[in-house]
């Protein structure tokens, strides 16, 4: 009798065989786990984890990589050639640009950089929180520290980088925070007398210009119609002055209106309608007029106002009702319904503690770039004319994609773009305009 060789070749094959099954659960357990298109982002905000699925299916297209996304032969009107190493740029990507910042080198004094800590508006909360200003060079008010350290808007060398970097990110069309002459708002000074050296340096770098009208105080649907002859007769020839082509090929300026709202669509409608009392349409200073939606009963009143459009703008998923990402198929279904453009607005993070310190729940973290992909996929999801990017260099509130630096000081840590180096955002950003641009080439298709 033999049985002991046989029973311990079977307990061998067993063990083999329940070490294969365990290999293959723990691969298929692994395999689905990459699947889970949430993955890492749970914890971001509100809405995003239903992201990259819109309308109960998962979107073919948020599975394509866009590192390996290049423009096909016969790009589209958007696309110009450009002295940036990668060659084009795209005029359906629209970024928003600030020259509110000064330096004692070039305006005698820092201008936003020291920022006040802005009170919050309840006394109780607000006493539990630091007040005052920040003290640059050193002490800025932001969480990231530029490149070009606290800079002037006024230097001439420092707009040229911008022009280069914003090349550099693919985007065609900066978008200039703009107040009426010898106004700024409540922490600047008036800058409306750079607009003509924001023009010649767009031109030389091929870019396009574009105005977003602040709500300075007394704004309404007459200064405002003020504001745009101002605007058309002063800049409106100039080589790098923006208009939007229509899919019936007509060509017209394209104006942001931030907080609109601000305004009852009774007044705005006198301005923006055929028949208002002071109508622009058909007139030499009609254009395309895109309205700011932040609640939801915002897309009416735009609509009602007779606003060609409506776009975001804030960087936080979740923030509002305009600016959560699980909204915009909503919101874009509406606009086509209405033949309104809708602009989403996207960025790459959010963080607004250094002059709002009590607002810390807003803060969405950059995840090393996942964050603004993300958002720049939900944008593409629901096929928009215009993509616009919040921000060029939004300092104060962290949504920046200026190139920044390492700094550390005595009281300070500041955030970086680290594992990845300072122009990690504006190659981001070429690379999904590159996408977006590819797959527009599709849908007209």
């Amino acid at each position: 009798m033999q049985p002991l060789p046989t029973m311990a070749r079977l307990r061998r094959k067993a063990c083999v065989a329940l070490f294969l099954f365990t290999l293959f659960i723990f691969g298929s357990l692994m395999g689905l786990r990459t699947l889970k298109p949430t993955d890492g982002f749970s914890d971001l905000a509100p809405g995003l984890e239903l992201l990259p699925i819109l309308g109960g299916r998962m979107s073919r297209e948020a599975t394509a990589s866009p590192v390996q996304a290049r423009p096909q032969g016969g790009n589209t009107k958007a696309v110009l050639s450009n002295s940036g190493p990668e060659g084009t740029i795209f005029y359906d990507v629209h970024i928003f640009y600030y020259t509110w910042y000064g330096s004692p080198h070039m305006d005698g004094k820092y201008i936003h950089w020291d920022h006040i800590l802005v009170p919050h508006w309840d006394p109780k909360v607000a006493s539990s929180y630091p007040r005052g200003k920040h003290m640059p060079p050193e002490d800025i008010a932001s969480s990231f520290y530029p490149e070009l350290n606290s800079y002037s808007s006024r230097d001439p060398d420092v707009l040229e980088s911008h022009m280069e970097q914003i090349g550099a990110s693919a985007a065609g069309v900066l978008v200039l925070s703009w107040y009426p002459p010898g106004l700024a708002d409540d922490n600047g000074e008036p800058a409306e007398d750079l607009v003509p050296a924001v023009l010649d340096a767009a031109y030389r770098h091929s870019l396009k210009v574009a105005f977003q009208i602040q709500p300075y105080r007394g704004r309404n649907d007459q200064t405002l119609h003020d504001n745009i002859k101002y605007i058309i007769d002063r800049y409106g020839d100039h080589g790098a002055f923006y208009k939007f082509t229509s899919s019936t090929g007509k060509s017209l300026p394209l104006f942001y209106i931030y907080d609109s709202y601000l305004t009852p669509p009774e007044s705005w409608s006198e301005f923006l309608t055929p028949t208002g009392s002071h109508s622009v349409r058909g007139s030499p200073y009609d254009s395309m007029f895109i309205a700011l939606i932040v609640e939801e009963r915002h897309k009416h009143d735009i609509l009602a106002g007779g606003f060609d459009g409506m776009y975001t703008y804030f960087a936080s998923n979740g923030f509002s009702f305009g600016s959560s990402h699980q909204n915009w198929k909503a919101i874009k279904a509406f606009c086509d319904g209405n033949n309104l453009l809708f602009i989403p607005s996207v960025g790459p993070g959010y963080i607004d503690t250094s002059i709002r310190p009590w607002n810390n729940h807003n803060t969405r973290n950059r995840v090393n770039g996942r964050y603004y992909e993300t958002a720049l996929q939900a944008a593409l999801n629901v096929r928009p004319e215009i993509v616009t990017i919040t921000s060029f260099n939004e300092w104060h509130e962290g949504t920046q994609i200026e190139r920044a630096m390492p700094k550390k000081t005595v009281t300070r840590v500041y955030l970086d773009y680290q594992p990845h180096g300072p122009e990690h955002y504006l190659e981001l950003t070429r690379r999904w305009a590159e996408q977006f641009n590819k797959e527009k080439q599709q849908w007209l298709m």
